[in-house]
């Protein structure tokens, strides 16, 4: 069986030992280990204080659930103690040195880096970018305006409307569907941000067209049982990924 490693206990940790299938999760970092300590309780897996520590036991990936910092921090360090990493923290990816720098660590040292589809549906079928033309990717997403800090906002407004890299500048914490589409079609992507008091989910809006036709794909997160800042699909998706990971046969890529 898959063996785990989890690097973050807080919402999306604990969805994922609540929900994990087919993979045993045997070791447990969080930056307070207090939390550690509690979610080892509901899996039976060892918590850790120590960075190294956690590194240097026998378990076969290391699940990302912390933050792009922790993601930054020690995407290196995963690899070189000769594990795989799957990365929940995708926006870590939008600063293009780093992402060359991992990248290469990774494929000198034969070892994999996976990324989840997160809030997001289709990211499979965006890969043929990679073999045949897109011409155009934008992704339009709207969120309370809550969810982004503004406290006055009187009806449906558009906070930014450019290119992903320029959009991570003025909201880095909204970056990770951007750069999962960016890694999955291998072009630039078109974003537009949207603050809506009206609605009480994540929209995300997927326009795509390209030699093979055209595509739109929406998706309205439900927020999390337990923390509404985060969506429950992304969680699951990274539960999704382990279950096939440990599976003979997998549907898509």
């Amino acid at each position: 069986m898959l063996t785990i490693g989890l690097l973050g206990c807080g919402n999306i940790g604990n969805i994922i030992i609540k929900n994990h299938v087919g993979v045993d999760i045997v070791a447990l970092y969080d930056q307070m280990p207090g939390r550690a300590e509690e979610a080892g309780k509901l899996c039976g897996a060892k918590a850790f204080g120590n960075i190294e520590d956690f590194l240097n036991e026998d378990y076969d990936i290391v699940v990302e659930a912390a933050s792009i910092a922790a993601a930054q921090k020690y995407a290196a360090s995963v690899l070189e103690h000769g594990k795989d990493l799957v990365v929940m923290s995708v926006g870590v990816f939008a600063d293009e040195p780093f992402r060359h720098e991992i990248t290469g660590l990774a494929t000198s040292l034969g070892q994999k880096i996976y990324i989840p589809s997160g809030a997001i549906f289709g990211l499979d079928n965006l890969k043929i970018g990679q073999v045949s033309g897109i011409t155009r990717l934008l992704l339009r997403t709207t969120k309370n305006p809550r969810s982004l800090n503004i406290e006055e906002c009187t009806g449906r407004t558009c906070l930014f409307s450019g290119m992903a890299n320029e959009c991570i500048k003025h909201y880095p914490k909204n970056t990770n569907v951007s750069v999962a589409l960016e890694l999955a079609a291998g072009r630039d992507v078109e974003v537009e941000l949207w603050a809506d008091p009206d609605i009480d989910r994540n929209v995300h809006e997927i326009f795509i067209e390209g030699d093979f036709g055209e595509a739109t794909i929406t998706v309205k997160n439900r927020p999390s049982p337990d923390n509404p800042a985060t969506s429950y699909l992304a969680a699951l998706s990274i539960v999704t990924l382990l279950k096939n990971l440990g599976e003979p046969m997998r549907v898509g890529t």
